[in-house]
């Protein structure tokens, strides 16, 4: 029994001394891990503040949505822009420090920006040729949207050219199949979104549920056999809602994320207890005059850059929501997890 008893004496002291009698349990070795962790995502989490006060992020500041239609030589409506006002309308935007991303980015919370830049949103109505039309060797002709969008793209290193398309049957003045996937395979595959306006661009307000989504469902299927593309977001005509506004975002055929109005002011952020996915307003694009001396594109504008508080502006990190603050009320409780204020 001694020797038994000895033995054992013999290995838990052979254990000790390879061991070393100075080293740690290895529960203790599991705690000085997590706090190094804990202190490594401290000191992350503060430089990302301070990075965010050093540029006056504001992600729950105001976004400029932007809408355009035709783009022509000689516009006939106060909807027109001429391919020279077209320029002059995307070169403010890089003067002022604006980088355009898509409408599903937007309502999605995508908002990949670099630090203190502010996102802008860029929407075309009705696919009209004028917006994009494609040469014999498949690229955009001069002075359409898309070509213009390039152009200054090209000039300015850095600044994207990002828009979103609302189709209609009209599908850019295309009226084969193939033409008309060939047009929008090319949106596709050079980045730009392809959204619904619906099929007939019909008034939509006091039409039954059935009307409803026969005319949004029918252009979304129209979209997806010739792009392979489910839209995300829709503009409603003369931006007016069904009835119920989620009739615009669900139905047999489609699941939107957002719905666009026609006007008047910039939209809220989508981090913001304000923004109604199913109501985003937008702005027209003109100068001021008459009513779009207060409610239109240079308006608006205008008053972002003498309001820079109440401007959108980025941290540069796409997963944390960046805000003074005092602004802390209007964060909506979902992005919580997100939030930065300083």
């Amino acid at each position: 029994m001694r020797l038994r008893i000895l033995s054992g004496l013999g290995v838990l002291a052979a254990a000790a001394f390879l061991t070393g009698c100075d080293s740690q349990p290895s529960t203790v070795k599991l705690t000085d891990t997590k706090s190094d962790a804990v202190a490594k995502l401290k000191a992350t989490r503060a430089a990302k503040t301070k990075a965010a006060a050093k540029v006056k992020a504001n992600e729950l500041g105001q976004i400029p949505v932007l809408m355009f239609h035709r783009i022509v030589p000689k516009p006939a409506t106060t909807d027109d822009r001429s391919p020279q006002q077209f320029r002059a309308d995307l070169e403010r935007l890089v003067r002022e420090d604006y980088v355009p991303i898509t409408a599903a980015q937007m309502v999605s919370g995508k908002i990949d920006i670099p630090a203190g830049k502010h996102p802008v949103v860029l929407t075309f109505d009705d696919s009209s040729p004028s917006q994009l039309t494609l040469n014999e060797v498949g690229v955009p002709q001069k002075d359409t949207a898309v070509a213009i969008l390039k152009e200054v793209a090209a000039a300015h290193p850095g600044w994207r050219p990002a828009a979103t398309f609302y189709v209609t049957r009209d599908m850019f003045g295309k009226t084969g199949a193939e033409e008309q996937a060939q047009t929008l395979g090319w949106l596709k595959d050079n980045g730009f979104e392809i959204g619904n306006h619906t099929r007939d661009h019909l008034n939509l307000r006091g039409r039954p549920q059935k009307d409803v989504e026969e005319q949004i469902g029918s252009i979304a299927q129209q979209i997806k056999s010739l792009s392979g593309v489910n839209p995300t977001t829709i503009a409603l005509p003369y931006g007016n809602q069904p009835r119920n506004k989620d009739w615009a975002l669900h139905g047999k055929f489609y699941n939107h994320q957002g719905a666009f109005l026609a006007g008047y002011t910039p939209a809220p952020a989508p981090f913001s207890k304000a923004f109604d996915p199913a109501g985003i307003p937008r702005i027209k694009v003109m100068e001021k005059k008459g009513d779009c001396a207060q409610f239109c594109s240079d308006a608006w504008l205008d008053w972002l850059k003498n309001n820079p508080d109440m401007r959108y502006t980025s941290d540069g990190d796409v997963g944390t929501v960046a805000y003074p603050k005092f602004k802390a009320p209007y964060l909506r409780k979902s992005f919580a997890t997100w939030s930065l204020p300083y």
